[in-house]
């Protein structure tokens, strides 16, 4: 009996919905502020462009076999409170989830998230044949769903993903909620804490992942270089979690796994804690510009812990976003996030703010 290539398919690799990215600048003749990917308003750590720089010279040759020197970084990063078995480098936060799901998830097995947020979860879950559930957080502040994602736990749950500060949402999880959680959680269950955008956050009960890794619970928080250090087009990713879950991961992590380049632009970035903290109060400054705005302009928006908003605008997000592009202002339209009719506006520098801001006035007719 013939068969065609397609018997040998995947059953559960069938088309779905699949991520997209944030579109780039396109070519014009006028100053346009890409408010639309959340990237580092001052541009890229200078003393990680000056690394990369210098590791041209060698990139005729393979690089590091494994990521340790970063790793090592780390270490230092976090003053010592982890060791460097307890952390994962990959190229982007995105393949770090892959390489997770990769090591957790057989065909059948469920995978637990919260709607708004970044469809990877979904996604890349689906790739490895798990069901994926959506337990979308609560109306109207975008507040975790605690009791739903304890209930929606079968035998068959394997990862959990939480976020905070969560996007497309801006909003985070306190520090009370997330102890009740894992105080609740069985303890087979992985829980990937997103804190990608981590050194955002200001309020006083936000926590990190890492006094429950210190504390031995099955968390891992995933990181990224591409907000504060500016590093998006390099596509580094790391995480941390405790040695026993780090080193099983491990396992099915390639040889050279990162590029020279990337190597050496992450360690550069990691010690230019001026870029850092110019960075961060940036983005504090703007996001009380943005809110200040708000109110006045009268916009619908939610509190935020990152350096985005997300916002109810004042006319179809298609043509809210479509009308702000002729402005020469770039923002996302968050649909594809699970949160219709909503878009999401990065913090820029001040003139970018204030540009858009502008932009609205403008939109809105006064």
């Amino acid at each position: 009996m013939k068969k065609n290539i397609e018997s040998i398919f995947k059953a559960h690799l069938e088309p779905k919905e699949v991520y997209k990215g944030g579109k780039n600048i396109p070519p014009s003749d006028k100053k346009i502020h890409k408010l639309s990917s959340n990237e580092n308003p001052l541009g890229a750590s200078p003393k990680a462009v000056a690394a990369m720089k210098a590791a041209l010279e060698h990139i005729d040759i393979y690089p590091d076999q494994t990521d340790i020197r970063l790793r090592e970084a780390l270490v230092k990063d976090f003053d010592g409170k982890l060791s460097a078995d307890q952390f994962l480098c990959g190229n982007s936060g995105s393949e770090i989830i892959d390489i997770i799901l990769r090591a957790f998830i057989n065909e059948g097995d469920e995978v637990i998230y919260s709607n708004p947020c970044f469809l990877p979860y979904s996604v890349f879950s689906r790739w490895y044949g798990a069901k994926t559930i959506d337990i979308p957080l609560l109306s109207p502040n975008y507040d975790l769903d605690v009791e739903g994602i304890l209930n929606a736990i079968t035998e068959r749950t394997k990862v959990i993903f939480l976020t905070s500060p969560n996007n497309p949402t801006g909003t985070y999880i306190p520090k009370p909620v997330m102890d009740d959680f894992l105080e609740r959680v069985p303890k087979n269950i992985l829980i990937v804490f997103d804190e990608v955008y981590r050194h955002f956050a200001d309020a006083e009960d936000y926590v990190t992942a890492l006094p429950y890794v210190l504390a031995g619970h099955n968390v891992l928080g995933l990181n990224s270089f591409s907000k504060t250090y500016g590093l998006a087009g390099q596509r580094i990713g790391y995480a941390y979690t405790t040695a026993t879950i780090a080193n099983y991961i491990r396992l099915i992590q390639k040889p050279f796994l990162l590029p020279l380049t990337s190597i050496e632009a992450g360690i550069g970035a990691l010690n230019d804690s001026e870029f850092i903290e110019k960075t961060v109060q940036t983005v504090l400054d703007g996001r009380a510009y943005l809110a200040q705005e708000f109110d006045r302009i009268g916009i619908k928006y939610w509190p935020s812990q990152a350096n985005f908003f997300i916002i109810d605008p004042p006319l179809p997000e298609m043509e809210f976003t479509d009308k702000l592009m002729e402005e020469g202002i770039m923002v996302r339209p968050v649909s594809q996030f699970g949160a219709p009719g909503k878009v999401r506006i990065t913090i820029g520098d001040a003139e970018a703010n204030e540009a858009c801001i502008k932009a609205i006035w403008k939109i809105m007719g006064v």
